[in-house]
């Protein structure tokens, strides 16, 4: 009941993280949209493990199939459906520990909830894994929302404590993808990078923050009170696996600030109506003001560590410790920067379809 997102733009995500594939659905795009298997596969490039200490040593290829709804190139008005398959499994682990929850997973709550049903192994549909389908709906929606010169980047901006100094989009854009971290200050991805690397042989994990800045959003986009715009961002971000918090704009820190403080004062500037500041976000009543959309997720350490820790074997009844092997991220803050700008353009891209920006059929 809850894999789909979206009203006129919709994705459902389908597909488990030791199954034979993951992938989504697509439902409302539009006919006549120009789109390359080679648009979608340099976004899932992005989510790729790559060659810092953080990374998986699980490494699936990765590489898109387009099933149906794209035809010559060109959308047909049909479902999209995408996937890749899953090659690289090693699922010896789980089998063993099937009846021993790992601390920090969806194990327990899955086996409570679905009777032990649920596919367990790699985590399942509880896994990072899914979000290979997130990506790939993002590319889409990234291509109808170039139709409007809507720009949508994210990027590392902490990793366990150590904060990215803050960057313009111009150069945020031009540096992100120049290190495996995709953090957009070098000097900070440095130390971020030998912090993982002690981290990693100790056994543990870190977490940390990523931005999500869309540029050109027009002003109205929202549907408030129940679908504002901020609202459902927020509930695509947290449906990323190990995504723990969402904040836009100032965030958290305007509890500590005065209104003259908080409040982005209205001007003129080239004929257009804008804020001097940002504190908001570029989203006031649930509403786009026009400004750039500011938002930063919050990602758990991985909770996947080979440190032992107490845990139950549920079978048994009785308390146990459990030290976890297996392929797992140290951090997964820099694979999670593609998802967190896929899940912003599916959501941007539906409200501009409501919003009557993108039409059903593209000339």
């Amino acid at each position: 009941m809850g894999d789909s997102l979206g009203k006129l733009f919709t994705i459902t995500s389908f597909g488990e993280s030791h199954g034979r594939c993951v992938g989504v659905i697509i439902d409302g795009c539009p006919a006549g949209l120009a789109i390359a298997e080679e648009d979608i596969q340099k976004e899932l490039d992005k989510r790729k493990p790559g060659a810092s200490a953080a990374a998986t040593t699980r490494m699936e290829e990765d590489k898109v199939e387009v099933l149906s709804g794209i035809w010559s190139g060109v959308t047909t008005g049909a479902p999209i459906c995408l996937l890749v398959w899953n090659r690289d499994i090693d699922s010896s682990e789980y089998e063993k520990n099937r009846f021993i929850p790992r601390p920090g997973h969806a194990d327990y709550t899955a086996l409570m909830k679905y009777g032990g049903f649920s596919d367990y192994r790699g985590g399942g549909r509880f896994s990072g894994r899914i979000t290979a389908g997130f990506v790939m709906a993002g590319a889409v929606a990234k291509k109808l929302l170039g139709l409007l010169d809507i720009e949508v980047l994210a990027h590392t901006v902490e990793i366990g404590g150590i904060r990215a100094r803050p960057k313009e989009f111009a150069e945020i854009k031009e540096n992100v993808l120049k290190n495996p971290l995709r953090c957009a200050d070098p000097e900070a991805a440095e130390e971020m990078a030998g912090l993982l690397e002690k981290v990693k042989a100790e056994g543990d994990s870190l977490g940390g923050i990523i931005e999500g800045v869309a540029h050109n959003v027009p002003v109205g986009l929202g549907e408030p009170v129940f679908e504002n715009l901020d609202g459902e961002l927020a509930k695509a971000l947290l449906a990323i696996p190990a995504v723990k918090g969402v904040e836009f704009g100032a965030g958290f820190s305007v509890a500590g600030k005065r209104g003259s403080e908080n409040n982005d004062p209205f001007a003129i500037r080239d004929g257009r109506i804008v804020t001097l500041t940002n504190n908001a976000g570029g989203i006031l009543g649930g509403i786009s003001t026009g400004m750039p959309i500011v938002v930063r997720v919050a990602v758990k350490p991985t909770a996947s560590i080979a440190q032992s820790q107490p845990t139950v074997d549920i079978q048994e009844m009785k308390e146990v410790s459990l030290a976890l092997k297996g392929r797992h991220d140290v951090c997964i803050v820099p694979r999670a920067v593609a998802v967190v700008e896929a899940m912003m353009a599916v959501v941007l891209c539906d409200f501009a379809m409501r919003a009557g920006l993108i039409p059903r059929v593209i000339k």
